[in-house]
């Protein structure tokens, strides 16, 4: 049987039992899947600067109703996006300050 080496026991011991379970690793994880599609993060920059109904979001990005009502189905069910009716539309926006913050740090650092 082999044996491992560890110089730093202590670490390897107390980020162990820091670790978060797998299934919440997993899950964060299939968030940051969400963020890896570009009309999802083209959306989700069109939301920062303004509450948008799937029309407007449609004629922005050249997609069509279905297309954007698609993309916006994966980014409602990852908690990402909000909506409101007003009648007949909906209208979406981000989730909370913590979407927000994930896309301004996420530019801060491509733009680098």
């Amino acid at each position: 049987m082999d044996e491992f080496l560890c110089a730093h026991e202590d670490t390897v011991k107390k980020l162990t039992d820091e670790m978060p379970p797998d299934e919440i690793l997993y899950d964060l994880a299939e968030l940051y899947k969400v963020f890896g599609d570009t009309t999802r993060i083209r959306l989700l920059y069109a939301l920062l600067e303004a509450e948008l109904c799937v029309n407007d979001m449609a004629q922005l990005l050249g997609m069509s109703q279905t297309a954007v009502s698609h993309q916006l189905r994966v980014l409602k069910n990852n908690k990402l996006v909000k909506f409101r009716k007003e009648g007949k539309i909906v209208f979406y926006s981000l989730a909370d300050d913590h979407v927000r913050t994930i896309i301004e740090i996420g530019m801060e650092h491509v733009m680098e």
